[in-house]
């Protein structure tokens, strides 16, 4: 005897679901893409500008130590977008400022350490749009999914309630396409919150970068040189003749 099968037809999905949930499914359906598109937008604008400045702070310890003078570096580094060409211009143009209105007011080293700290400041105000409506929506998406939820389980009793013939299918399809809702949101969640926590670790990273750049360009222009990490340390007599204290 010939097996014969016979395709079964699964009514339980998500999409009649929706249909069947009304207005306020399609609603929370649709605010959660939204929320999921304007995440992605914002993680990728981000990481594109992160890699940018990763790439100028490159070409600036490429170019910028090793020009003649301090004007000949600034112009190595391109246009004005480079972020490290406008901490450098920053730092002349808040020195040619002090030599001319503020030397006897506010001493030079404490005048360019404020104009650099507010020129890296809104570079980081920059890295950090968005990063709030990532916070945000890693936060609240998975209840406003269950939401979607609660109410799909609602409707479904309704119509349970309403056929007076409860059996398992009509308790258990319903219910697990309602749960679907929350699906969404955990699927929305997940990878807002990876990626706040990535781009803060990124921004971190590039404050720090800015400010070695910073440092070194306000020494520069305080004293006439910058700190070389590179430079041997000279053993004075001195040294040789003094033991370090040992701690117990």
């Amino acid at each position: 005897m010939a097996n014969e099968t016979q395709a079964v037809h699964n009514n339980f999905d998500a999409l009649s679901f929706i249909n069947e949930a009304g207005g306020l499914a399609w609603a929370i359906l649709i605010v959660l893409v939204a929320m999921s598109l304007a995440c992605w937008f914002i993680t990728l604008t981000r990481v594109w500008d992160q890699r940018k400045i990763n790439k100028d702070f490159l070409e600036a310890r490429k170019k910028f130590w090793t020009s003649g003078n301090l004007h000949d570096g600034i112009a190595a580094l391109g246009g004005r977008e480079n972020v490290f060409r406008m901490l450098a211009e920053d730092g002349l143009r808040a020195k040619q400022y002090h030599q001319g209105h503020l030397t006897a007011e506010m001493p030079l080293n404490q005048w360019l350490a404020i104009a650099m700290q507010r020129s890296m400041e809104s570079v980081t105000e920059r890295l950090s749009m968005g990063l709030a409506i990532l916070a945000t929506t890693g936060s609240v998406s998975p209840f406003i999914g269950l939401l979607g939820t609660v109410w799909g389980i609602l409707n479904a009793l309704t119509r349970i309630s309403l056929s007076g013939q409860p059996s398992l299918d009509q308790i258990a399809g319903p219910i697990g396409e309602a749960l679907v809702m929350t699906a969404i949101g955990l699927f929305v969640a997940v990878p807002a919150v990876m990626g706040y926590n990535w781009l803060i670790r990124r921004n971190k990273a590039i404050q720090e970068k800015m400010r070695l750049f910073a440092a070194d360009v306000h020494s520069y222009l305080v004293g006439g040189a910058r700190f070389d990490t590179a430079t041997p340390v000279a053993r004075t007599p001195a040294s040789r003749a003094t033991p370090i204290a040992k701690t117990a």
